[in-house]
């Protein structure tokens, strides 16, 4: 039984057609490297490495950026950080009592009354510092819940867009794409923007495609 031959119709070859799927899976590798600590230790570091190609073919946008939420993180430890230490210095919670007067003795001699101990520098303001930290936090915090949010309903329909996306087929000799056994797609080469183009108005995100532009590794 002969092999039904999955060709180019660019090039109408077959020997460098690939799944779009392995080319993608193929082209993000992790990477382990041994690096030093800020304490000058050293210990392992694993990224991910990603081909310009497999970003090209990605069948969803890139998701928000995360880094914010490393001010949130330090606006958080400063928050703790001058509330704890506000407290056990400034004692914010101890209730001073009130002084007591002096009473004259048998003899007729008042007590001269001991010197208050000195209450140290007012740390108030740390109070001010610690809310404010904590208010930073809590809006970063927000603005991360909410980036995250937004992206799951937009890629909420993701599915359909790898559904249709596991159907394509990429040739590295022309650097096209094609769709293979799709009903209603014909097996015109596409470029890998109109690919992307295609594959996420199918997942209802396709405005994106305009925005995070597919950048084709060959000819750029």
């Amino acid at each position: 039984m002969s092999r039904v031959r999955n060709t180019c119709p660019g090039c109408d070859r077959d020997d460098r057609v690939q799944a779009v799927p392995a080319v993608y899976v193929g082209g993000r590798d992790a990477v382990s490297s041994r690096e030093r600590d800020r304490d000058g230790d050293m210990r392992t570091v694993t990224r991910t490495v990603t081909t310009g190609l497999s970003d090209a073919l990605a069948p969803v946008p890139e998701p928000p950026s995360y880094a914010i939420g490393c001010l949130g993180v330090l606006a958080a430890a400063v928050s703790v950080g001058t509330f704890l230490g506000g407290s056990l210095a400034g004692h914010w919670f101890r209730d001073d009592p009130a002084p007591e007067e002096p009473e004259p003795s048998r003899w007729g001699f008042v007590p001269v009354p001991a010197p208050a101990s000195d209450p140290g520098p007012d740390l108030a303001f740390l109070g001010w510092i610690s809310a404010l930290a904590l208010l930073a936090a809590v809006l970063v915090f927000t603005v991360l819940w909410r980036r995250k949010t937004a992206f799951a309903r937009l890629t909420r329909g993701r599915h359909r867009a790898e559904e249709l996306w596991s159907h394509g087929w990429y040739c590295h000799r022309c650097g096209t794409v094609h769709f293979e056994g799709v009903p209603g797609e014909d097996r015109a080469p596409l470029t890998l923007q109109r690919f992307r183009e295609r594959v996420w108005e199918h997942g209802g995100y396709g405005d994106l495609a305009a925005v995070q532009r597919a950048v084709d590794p060959v000819r750029s």
